[in-house]
């Protein structure tokens, strides 16, 4: 038997219920892991508020999770090979990741990276895969200067990374008076602004007469559609992860793991954002981690904003 998170149906996580359950044994072209972290992504909570099309309640919670196999089915192959019971592995994208252990198919297990611990491996997939593609949606390259709003958060810190890595400079919206995400977007090699009245000009000032190729918003705000719109020539290098009702209206893009172009994208990814992880040329920084029978309030924690890094569960 395992504990796992559920909700029961559409609404607030405070309906949510811990409750134990059988793990079936896999089948064909399935692995059974046991759960030794369980990320956390805003996504867990949005996506059963509210009725979706195609979402059948109860919906076990959670996407990504880091852990060890227990049983192999038939068949069984990984996202890059063979699986052993005992091997250490991340899943994405699963469904009921807040759990003990779990069923899941093969295809969505990799390898954990060695160097990264469950917590943080736990949180890399779902933030690495949405940053991979807004990169590869706006066509930025070696060379380019890009705006990015909300550059602190988990996948603007993805984002960062990757972006060093392709040789791309970065300017990235912090708020303003947060010293602590400052000096995380220079870590990770971008150029910190203060959002708020003036960004535009801030900015500005700090591309130093270079154009602004492309912009990644990660936020959502009037100012961080109006500030891109004005310094980014073409608006198909525009995009956005968090308004599509705003992206329809002014002809930039939204990307989202629920559109089919996104998953399968996302899908592809996953094995370059590991090969990164591994070299170390891509970090997952963890604020908090929580009990898993704490899932509420962590994921309360990271709703409110501003956890200071990856919030993980450890069951």
């Amino acid at each position: 038997m395992a504990m796992r998170w559920t909700a029961p149906a559409p609404g607030p996580i405070d309906t949510w219920s811990f409750d134990e359950v059988e793990v079936a044994p896999p089948g064909s072209g399935e692995v059974t892991v046991r759960v030794r972290a369980a990320g956390i992504n805003p996504a867990d909570a949005k996506h059963v508020a509210t009725a979706r099309p195609g979402a059948e309640f109860p919906v076990p919670i959670g996407y990504e999770l880091s852990g060890e196999i227990t049983a192999v089915g038939s068949d069984a192959l990984g996202g890059a090979g063979e699986l052993h019971v005992g091997d250490e592995v991340v899943a994405f994208r699963v469904q009921g990741a807040y759990a003990t252990e779990l069923t899941i198919a093969s295809r969505d297990v990799f390898a954990k990276p060695a160097n990264l611990s469950h917590a943080e491996a736990a949180n890399l997939l779902l933030a690495g895969t949405t940053a991979a593609e807004m990169i590869q949606v706006t066509r930025v390259g070696e060379g380019d200067l890009v705006l990015l709003h909300a550059a602190s958060g988990a996948v603007g810190v993805s984002l960062l990374q990757q972006a060093r890595k392709l040789g791309v400079r970065v300017i990235g919206t912090v708020g303003p008076d947060a010293e602590k995400s400052a000096d995380r977007v220079r870590r990770y090699g971008g150029i910190p602004v203060a959002y708020g009245d003036g960004l535009r000009e801030r900015v500005e000032e700090a591309a130093e007469g270079a154009p602004i190729a492309a912009a990644w918003d990660a936020v959502g705000t009037d100012e961080a559609f109006e500030v891109s719109l004005a310094l980014v020539a073409e608006r198909d290098r525009i995009v956005t992860i968090v308004d599509p009702e705003r992206a329809k209206k002014d002809g930039v893009l939204w990307i989202a793991g629920s559109r089919p172009e996104s998953a399968r994208f996302r899908d592809i990814a996953r094995a370059r954002v590991l090969e990164l992880a591994a070299s170390g040329a891509l970090e997952v920084p963890i604020g908090r981690t929580y009990p898993l029978a704490e899932a509420v309030e962590a994921v309360r924690f990271v709703m409110d904003g501003h956890p200071g890094g990856k919030v993980a569960l450890l069951p």
